[in-house]
């Protein structure tokens, strides 16, 4: 089978007439959306540079109501890449993502880099990709492999230094012929197994640099590399990824922009009947269903079980969405012994007789998450296709009839794309579960104070610290409800916060009598004045919503400011389409208004001299 979008729906039949109207139909946002619509399909590489073309005629800027950060990407290479820049583009308007990409001249990577004339200098990408091939790097490895990362190193730390960008860096396509075979490791000087031992150690070095990986190498394999590559094209045009997977290429890269910028999905919505198991509960009870070893379908489910108890591990919210009986739902979890998933793993069970759509807007509602963030898992076409309909912010794959191939469905989407583990993304599932208890709780309370007294919350507050790095710049660049200005910024960033003398960030974690949520708010303030601190970035978890956090952040923060003799608290709000809920925000908190603009952004001031400690149900511990 060739390599495409297998986890996309196909076009629909009207799918060229559709991308043809949109060449000349007015109404500039509502193209955008079209277009991103008509990405979303089983798309080949001709098709991808068809929509290409057309975007690129229509957006030779963002649109004016774009809810992701642009992209301006620079991609430096070693061989011939120009046809893979639609796919590149494409790849990320699927995600809503606009591009624009600088292609650095063939085999001047390095002399762009270091050229501050140059063409590369003059673009100031946010975004750096190296795509170096494979014969490249091999004749770069006359050394050693570490010698060549050493060189890469070199070139990673000039573009950050240079652009303050993020930096991505292609593993090497293992398209050299093996000179030994099967034991190639027993020839060391071999360019196959250089090229091998190169891409194993790039992994660790790029870790440590802060430099995110496009694993070519990897799906290559996965789809053969004769897919990927052919020697003919190398020699005739110095093509080392060939045309025709220039849309998965596109797509891979895609998902890392999308990730980069907190765009990944944090849920999957699971179906039960011939999703989790072979057969309908209902009708075929616990001993009819289809689920265990010495059955092939059967393993082929409690296989696509453990992944998701994997995913979950990871930090994916589990959730189920069935029609169903809801107690008949339930049964195979406590009662099947080889059910892998239990009740304990899932966030959410939406098992009933409502449509999924209604469901669906159920758990991101119980979650308190985005539609936008939930992957839908449902082998029924039926319902696949009205979910679509209803809810095009819901992700919902191609699931395949046969479900021994649900696992490469899920996970060639690249739904949950993810750019490091966090001590805080493996209990998420923990706290979301958690979080629910507390809602119950609250429900059956009918003194809201003395509930919120009752959990016995304690806020620990502490500056930016190497410890809690990964976990910051993730919260930073996931949050999008509760975000007053919504910047971004990455690891490399906030580093940088933590040495400057200037910047005041600050996290911190909510615990209770439930367990602990995690590190659920950051706030950063810059020294505008020696008298005036502005709040660059104020962002909180929703999963801690209604429970005073924001006043006793307020307090902690105060008192911060007041010791470096700060006599004033100045704070932004700039709206985007999802953080309309704290538009009100520094006004509930007390802060006066300075001054609003056309577009809805507003400037409020708080003075210090006056501030009153707020009263709150939470101890806040120091650092």
């Amino acid at each position: 089978m060739p390599a495409d979008l297998h986890w996309l729906p196909e076009p629909p039949g009207d799918w060229s007439q559709r991308l043809a109207a949109l060449k000349t139909a007015a109404g500039h946002d509502k193209n955008w959306a079209s277009l991103v619509q008509l990405a979303n399909h089983r798309v080949d590489f001709v098709q991808t540079t068809r929509l290409d073309r057309v975007l690129q005629r229509s957006y030779a800027a963002p649109p004016s109501s774009l809810a992701t950060k642009p992209v301006k990407l620079a991609l430096l290479s070693s061989s011939t890449v120009a046809h893979l820049l639609p796919g590149i583009r494409v790849g990320a308007l699927r995600r809503g993502i606009w591009t624009e990409v600088y292609e650095a001249a063939y085999g001047q990577y390095w002399q762009e880099l270091i050229d501050q004339q140059s063409g590369l200098h003059q673009f100031h990408p946010n975004v750096v990709l190296f795509s170096l091939d494979a014969r490249h790097l091999a004749s770069s490895l006359d050394a050693t492999p570490d010698s060549t990362l050493e060189m890469l190193t070199s070139c990673w730390q000039r573009a950050r230094d240079a652009f303050d960008c993020t930096v991505i860096q292609q593993t090497a396509l293992p398209v050299l012929a093996p000179l030994l075979g099967n034991n190639e490791h027993q020839l060391r000087e071999s360019p196959r197994w250089k090229i091998n031992e190169l891409n194993f150690k790039m992994h660790a070095t790029a870790a440590r640099e802060g430099v995110l990986l496009l694993a070519a190498d990897s799906y290559a394999e996965s789809d053969g590399v004769n897919e990927w590559y052919d020697p003919a094209l190398w020699h005739r045009a110095k093509q080392e990824i060939h045309p025709r997977v220039s849309h998965i290429y596109g797509d891979l890269l895609g998902r890392l922009l999308a990730a980069e910028q907190g765009r990944s999905f944090k849920c999957a919505a699971l179906d039960l009947d011939n999703t989790l198991w072979g057969g309908v509960i209902g009708d075929d009870g616990i001993a009819g269903i289809h689920l265990g070893q010495g059955h092939a379908v059967g393993e082929a489910y409690i296989e696509f079980q453990r992944y998701l108890q994997a995913l979950a591990s990871r930090g994916i919210i589990l959730a189920v969405c069935s029609k169903n009986d809801e107690e008949n739902a339930r049964l195979p979890f406590s009662q099947h012994a080889e059910m892998v998933l239990k009740e304990t793993d899932i966030a959410c069970f939406a098992a009933n007789w409502n449509d999924k759509a209604a469901n669906l807007r159920h758990i991101a509602k119980t979650l308190n998450i985005g539609l936008d963030a939930i992957v839908f898992v449902d082998d029924n076409p039926f319902e696949r296709n009205l979910v679509r309909q209803e809810l095009p912010m819901v992700a919902v794959p191609e699931l395949p009839e046969d479900p021994s191939l649900y696992i490469g469905c899920l996970s060639g989407g690249g739904y949950f794309e993810g750019l490091s583990v966090t001590a805080e993304d493996r209990k998420r599932g923990e706290q979301y579960r958690a979080n629910l208890e507390r809602e119950q709780a609250r429900d059956n309370s009918t003194d809201l104070q003395g509930y919120l007294r009752g959990l016995r919350m304690e806020l620990l507050w502490n500056y930016f610290d190497s410890t809690t790095l990964s976990r910051v710049a993730q919260l930073i660049n996931k949050t999008n409800q509760f975000n007053l200005t919504t910047q971004r910024y990455s690891e490399s960033d906030v580093a940088s916060m933590m040495v400057d003398p200037n910047v005041m960030g600050l996290h911190f974690r909510l615990l209770d009598r439930f367990g602990d949520n995690g590190i659920i708010s950051i706030v950063i303030g810059r020294l505008a004045s020696p008298d005036d601190l502005f709040l660059d970035s104020w962002l909180m978890s929703c999963r801690v919503l209604g429970r005073q956090v924001e006043e006793t952040t307020l307090n902690i923060v105060a008192a911060a400011a007041l010791g470096r003799g700060v006599k004033h608290l100045v704070g932004e709000y700039r709206p985007t389409a999802k953080n309309g809920m704290v538009k009100h925000h520094y006004e509930k908190l007390g802060f006066q208004l300075v001054s609003e603009n056309p577009d809805g952004s507003s400037r409020w001031i708080l003075d210090l001299n006056s501030y009153q400690q707020r009263p709150s149900p939470i101890r806040t511990v120091e650092p």
